[in-house]
């Protein structure tokens, strides 16, 4: 039995049946393959206690709980895979228990501090012009940096307010975008775009370079901190951050959770829950600051 041959099924098997993305799926593989790496032996003879010996050999080697989890789910979900396709009689991960994981929250920008990095690229610059569009749509719509960049123009419609994001799987959802991005898009769109998309015949993706081509996550993302830096924004800030203050700042301000799960994207509320977390969080340290008895 050639374990690396059943390694490439099961990844196969990810990619069609679950549409994972590439980056997921190298996840995978690499752990995976390091599984197979510590086997050294016929992947058959794999039980319980191997697969403890192996998630120590993880421990000692410094790996975080998180990515511990992260490679026992791989193992447990290539195994179920081998025993459902009748390549083994028994899945020897079934009675693992998985790492204990801490909460860990994800930091946001304050209202405050976000209008200030909404306001950095000001001007009338070409670039400042679309840069500044880009930010104001992540943060109205709390959009994926992928799925900033991958607008498309068909994505948009901007008169009834709301733009079409096509998330993890594309799984396609339509999110309010509000009427200061949706103006700032009508500017790009009337004044930039059109001499830009000019050098690139075809283009459809909203956001483009000065070449004409697509922006990317790396041009975006150094985009990102350079206003942070010139809005004298001290934390660390990326791309993500942006999404993160979208939903929290929705949450402290009444938002229902169903709704921002909804324009999230998330699958799962659990994953939308921990905003939650965090506005309870600075609803204390407001009480602490402020109230006289805090």
């Amino acid at each position: 039995m050639n374990a690396d041959l059943l390694v490439d099924g099961y990844l196969d098997h990810l990619k069609v049946e679950r549409a994972l993305s590439v980056h997921t799926l190298d996840g995978y593989s690499r752990d995976l393959r390091r599984w197979l790496e510590f086997l050294g032996e016929d992947i058959e003879d794999a039980d319980l206690a191997t697969v403890s010996a192996y998630l120590l050999s993880l421990g000692r080697s410094g790996l975080s709980a998180r990515s511990q989890a992260r490679a026992l789910s791989a193992l447990r979900g290539f195994h179920k895979w081998l025993v459902v396709e009748r390549h083994l009689a028994k899945d020897p991960t079934e009675l693992v228990d998985r790492p204990k994981l801490g909460r860990k929250l994800p930091q946001v920008l304050s209202r405050e501090e976000i209008l200030r990095l909404l306001d950095a690229p000001a001007g009338d610059k070409p670039i400042r012009v679309r840069d500044r569009a880009m930010l104001q749509t992540m943060y109205a719509a709390g959009l994926r940096v992928s799925e900033l960049v991958n607008l498309d123009l068909n994505s948009l419609h901007l008169e009834a307010g709301f733009v079409r994001a096509f998330g993890k799987g594309r799984k396609q959802r339509i999110v309010p975008l509000g009427e200061v991005a949706g103006d700032a898009i009508t500017g790009y769109l009337e004044a930039v775009r059109p001499r830009w998309a000019a050098k690139s015949s075809g283009a459809r993706h909203v956001f483009l370079t000065s070449r004409g081509g697509p922006m990317t996550r790396q041009a975006f993302w150094k985009n990102v901190k350079k206003y942070a830096r010139a809005a004298g924004i001290t934390k660390t800030v990326s791309p993500h951050k942006l999404r993160h203050s979208f939903a929290t700042h929705l949450l402290l301000g009444g938002a229902d959770l169903r709704a921002v799960q909804a324009m999230l994207g998330h699958a799962d509320i659990a994953t939308t829950q921990v905003y939650t977390h965090i506005g309870t969080e600075r609803l204390h340290e407001t009480l602490e600051k402020h109230h006289p008895r805090g």
